[in-house]
C-alpha cells in the first residue's frame, strides 16, 4: 500500500507541475452499494472533462471511468465523482480503502442529486469517524479560480426553498472530499435540455464551478 500511495503522490504531483499539460488522465465515477443510482448524471462528467479542457487547458481523456469504492483501482483516479437520491453503503473493506485514497492524496466530489444526505453523512463518517462536513466560507479559494463565486456555490436546481451548500472534509489541513448539498451541480453539468426548464446561464455557472472544482484540486 506504501508504493500505491506513493505512486499516487508522485501523478499528482507531476500533474500539477505540468500547469495542466500532462498527458492524458482519466476522471472515475464512483461506484457504490445499497441501491442507490450511482450512475445518475449519465452525460455530467463528458461534459465537465470538455469545459475543462477547452478553458483550463487540461488534457482529461474525454471519457469517465466507473471505479468500486474498494477496489485498488481507485488509486488511479486523482478525481472521483459520486452522486445518486438514494440509499448508499460502505462495507469496513471500502471505507478503509476510501479513506486510504482520499489521505494518500486523492480527492472526492459528493453531489447530492436529492435525498442522499441522510445516506451519505453516515457512510462518510464510517470512512472519517474523527471528522464532520464544515461548510466552506464563501472567501474559500474553492469559490475563485478561474471564475469567481463571490457568493459561494450557486443553486442550479431547486428542491426544498434551501441554499445551495457547499461542505468539505479536512483531514490534516487538506480538504480531501466537497459536498455539495441542494445544489444539484452535476444536473447542470448535464447535456443541455435534459431538464425542462433549464437555463444556459444556469448551466454555465454549473460547469464554472466545476471547472473551478477541478482547477482548486490540481493546483492545492
Amino acid at each position: 500500500m506504501k508504493k500505491i500511495r506513493l505512486a499516487l503522490v508522485v501523478l499528482f504531483a507531476a500533474i500539477a507541475m505540468s500547469s495542466f499539460n500532462a498527458p492524458a488522465y482519466k476522471i472515475a465515477r464512483l461506484k457504490y452499494s445499497g441501491g442507490g443510482d450511482w450512475y445518475g448524471d449519465r452525460t455530467a462528467l463528458p461534459n465537465l472533462i470538455k469545459f475543462c479542457n477547452e478553458n483550463l487547458k487540461t488534457n482529461f481523456d474525454d471519457d469517465d471511468e466507473v471505479v468500486e469504492v474498494g477496489s485498488a483501482s481507485l488509486f488511479n483516479y486523482p478525481f472521483t465523482f459520486m452522486t445518486g437520491h438514494g440509499n448508499v453503503i460502505f462495507s469496513d473493506q471500502e471505507a478503509r480503502n476510501l479513506r486510504k485514497y482520499l489521505t494518500g492524496g486523492g480527492f472526492l466530489h459528493i453531489d447530492d442529486n436529492y435525498g442522499l444526505d441522510q445516506y451519505i453523512r453516515p457512510q462518510m463518517k464510517k470512512v472519517f469517524p474523527e471528522l464532520d462536513f464544515v461548510e466552506l466560507p464563501v472567501n474559500h479559494p474553492i469559490y475563485h479560480q478561474k471564475y469567481a463565486f463571490p457568493n459561494g456555490l450557486p443553486k442550479i436546481h431547486e428542491h426544498d426553498g434551501k441554499r445551495a451548500q457547499g461542505f468539505g472534509l479536512i483531514y490534516k489541513g487538506r480538504l480531501v472530499c466537497f459536498y455539495t448539498y441542494e445544489c444539484d451541480l452535476g444536473n447542470g453539468w448535464e447535456d443541455y435540455g435534459t431538464y425542462a426548464g433549464d437555463t444556459q446561464e444556469a448551466r454555465q455557472k454549473a460547469l464554472k464551478m466545476g471547472a473551478n472544482l477541478i482547477q482548486y484540486i490540481f493546483t492545492q
